[in-house]
């Protein structure tokens, strides 16, 4: 069943378009979210939050339009980057009593559970964290409202190996308990290893949208990887 559509979206701006972009995500399963730097990814999960003013198209979730219930659909989203730019010298304990008083749904035990997993200090500043720790702690933000959809760019960004096969792990336990994950990353093998299926962009437009099995079988070739595929179709679209 889909979670979210995303029909016929259109974004443009003096030097890029986002051109009719379509797709939907399904209960329960992750989606890998490709394309290279400024094919649309972006611009893309920004519409889908409402933080750009799209031209055209319609954004549904659980069955309701964006426009309108914003607040509402908002309650039951989660939203991750790989930094945390506000409140850079409050402590993070100030920034999540702030934080938490935006959710009916906030979950104090889950936050902590995040917390201690990816060993977040409450004393701590952003600014005295590590582009890791960031990502760990914008995380644990968006996890701990108890969302049933997850809106990920570039959510491993700057994690050590270890810390991205952890995090990996957690988001397959979420998609296992009903949760939706789009995830957009530049690190393949991720997806790869974690998406159940696959939606690559280019050029503002989407050029595929199918299972992680589909896009082996529609796009690749015997023994390429993921990122393989990837490379390979971008050379043939720049040629």
């Amino acid at each position: 069943m889909s979670i979210v559509e995303m029909k016929g979206v259109c974004k443009t701006y003096p030097t890029f378009r986002l051109d009719a972009v379509s797709f939907s995500l399904e209960c329960g399963k992750i989606t890998g979210f490709i394309g290279r730097n400024g094919a649309g990814k972006t611009t893309t999960i920004k519409s889908m939050l409402n933080m750009v003013h799209t031209d055209s198209g319609r954004i549904i979730y659980f069955g309701m339009p964006l426009d309108g219930n914003e607040t509402e659909i908002k309650q039951r989203i989660g939203y991750s980057t790989g930094t945390v730019s506000c409140y850079p010298r409050k402590t993070i304990r100030q920034i999540v009593d702030v934080t938490k008083s935006f959710y009916r749904s906030w979950d104090e035990e889950v936050y902590s559970k995040y917390m201690t997993l990816f060993g977040l200090d409450e004393t701590k500043k952003p600014v005295e964290l590590s582009d890791g720790m960031k990502v760990k702690f914008n995380l644990a933000l968006a996890l701990s409202h108890r969302a049933e959809v997850l809106i990920l760019d570039e959510p491993t960004s700057g994690l050590d190996p270890f810390s991205r096969d952890e995090l990996l792990d957690i988001f397959g336990k979420l998609a296992e308990s009903g949760v939706t994950i789009l995830f957009s990353t530049h690190i393949i093998s991720d997806i790869e290893r974690c998406a159940d299926n696959v939606i690559y962009i280019s050029q503002g437009r989407v050029k595929a949208e199918c299972s992680k099995p589909d896009f082996f079988h529609n796009y690749g070739k015997p023994g390429e990887a993921l990122e393989d595929i990837f490379l390979r179709i971008e050379r043939e679209v720049g040629s």
